[in-house]
């Protein structure tokens, strides 16, 4: 690991021991060097003449800050408070609001509210933009500068601004910070269904659920007829989490493979013999919330027909990091790696399609924000056929299992129609002809 920046002269006369070097990479270092030259140009300029003196870690901060920001939205520096910010969150004990966010654009965007924390209470949704707090406008912060004002001491209020998609104003929602402890890892019965709820991949989850489908399974006096898997607003969290969790549902097989930039730099992860489930019927939920670890879940169960996939398109992100500490107190996040499903998909930026597109017709402004187009399901279901798809996007009739009103579901006692729907299919897929449960 290189710890020092060699400057420009050090450079050229280490280049000069080395006669051996093709001219087209000779010429390419030549280019680099003098870039490098310019660098210091303009630090030296910087340094001498900006109008204010300047502390030269700053300038080489940033300089490294814009350096990473220019490769994707995920490569960062991380200096004191930062890395500590990113040991706190990943080990799911911090102190805010119980957000995960991303940058787009230069703006503050929520990929998901943890479930039952400050921010899932106040109604902030997937896809929301984070424009002001306190009033204070973040635009033009870096992604770790605006989330390190997000947090605070717990029990501080702080005022968010929110703009949402298909509101016509902006709107503000004022929230008390509280210490977030993730609880990853939720399990209860419903209708002889066992639905487990992950919420991130932090720490040992999958330890937690092997537990919860043991203690499912003492629960319901042997193997539940099916399993819901909800991944919904799962932000994602560390890859050999995500390994493991899918491992417990699968028997053989690939899970996911990490490929770098050389050709031959390709790591495959395979599940083990024994399914934790005994072979039961799955069905796995997902959202625009779902990203990174949940996504590799999802495809993986999806790809080995483990599992059925509902609810709506998942969030796209299928990029890996690799955390390299520098010292004590820095470290960098760089994005070394792609994940692919088994089948050989990608899930950057296209996501996760459901198998069945599902809409959480429970939340009121489930039509006014962004969602998957029902279009992405009919192709899906008829790509085997010599049908034309142009005739099908020309249905714009309404789909009479998605017709009611989040008022009339609440009317009927249906707070998650998502979930509501998947226990309800798979105690259709458990049950035989006339509806007896199938041996088992």
């Amino acid at each position: 690991m290189i710890r020092k920046l060699l400057p420009p002269l050090a450079l050229v006369g280490a280049l000069a021991l080395v006669p051996a070097v093709t001219a087209t990479q000779a010429a390419t270092d030549a280019q680099t060097y003098k870039e490098l030259e310019t660098f210091m140009g303009v630090f030296e300029r910087v340094r001498a003449n900006y109008v204010d003196k300047v502390d030269d870690h700053q300038l080489i901060k940033g300089a490294i800050d814009g350096m990473l920001a220019s490769l994707d939205p995920h490569s960062s520096y991380l200096e004191a408070s930062d890395f500590r910010q990113l040991r706190t969150t990943t080990d799911g004990n911090y102190g805010g609001l119980g957000l995960s966010v991303t940058q787009e654009d230069g703006t503050v965007k929520v990929i998901s509210p943890t479930e039952d924390t400050p921010a899932d209470r106040a109604g902030i949704k997937a896809g929301d933009y984070i424009t002001h707090l306190d009033g204070e406008l973040l635009y033009g912060l870096d992604l770790d500068e605006a989330v390190e004002k997000m947090r605070g001491p717990p029990g501080s209020p702080i005022k968010v601004t929110i703009v949402r998609v298909g509101r016509d104003k902006p709107f503000d929602v004022t929230l008390r910070r509280e210490r977030i402890e993730l609880r990853p890892v939720k399990w209860e019965l419903k209708d002889g269904i066992g639905v487990l709820n992950i919420n991130t991949f932090s720490g040992n989850v999958g330890e937690q659920v092997e537990a919860a489908l043991t203690a499912m399974d003492k629960a319901a006096g042997g193997k539940p007829m099916g399993y819901v898997v909800d991944l919904r607003s799962n932000p994602g969290g560390l890859l050999d989490q995500a390994v493991q969790v899918s491992d417990a549902f699968l028997e053989r097989g690939e899970i996911v493979s990490e490929r770098g930039r050389e050709k031959n730099d390709i790591e495959r992860f395979y599940a083990r013999p024994g399914d934790l489930t005994g072979g039961r019927p799955i069905i796995v939920l997902v959202d625009a919330g779902s990203a990174s670890a949940a996504e590799i879940v999802a495809g993986a169960l999806q790809d080995h027909r483990r599992a059925l996939v509902m609810g709506e398109r998942s969030f796209g992100k299928g990029s890996v990091q690799t955390v390299i500490q520098m010292d004590q107190e820095s470290a960098l996040r760089l994005t070394t790696a792609r994940y692919f499903t088994p089948s050989g998909r990608s899930v950057q930026a296209g996501g996760i399609d459901p198998d069945i597109v599902v809409p959480q017709l429970s939340d009121p402004d489930y039509k006014d924000r962004p969602a998957i187009r029902e279009a992405d399901l009919r192709r899906h279901l008829i790509a085997q056929n010599k049908v034309d798809d142009k005739l099908l996007e020309k249905d714009d009739a309404t789909d009479p299992r998605f017709s009611m009103t989040a008022a009339e579901l609440e009317k009927k006692g249906i707070k998650d129609f998502q979930l509501d729907y998947a226990v309800k299919a798979l105690k259709r897929l458990a049950s035989g002809p006339g509806g007896a449960p199938r041996a088992r």
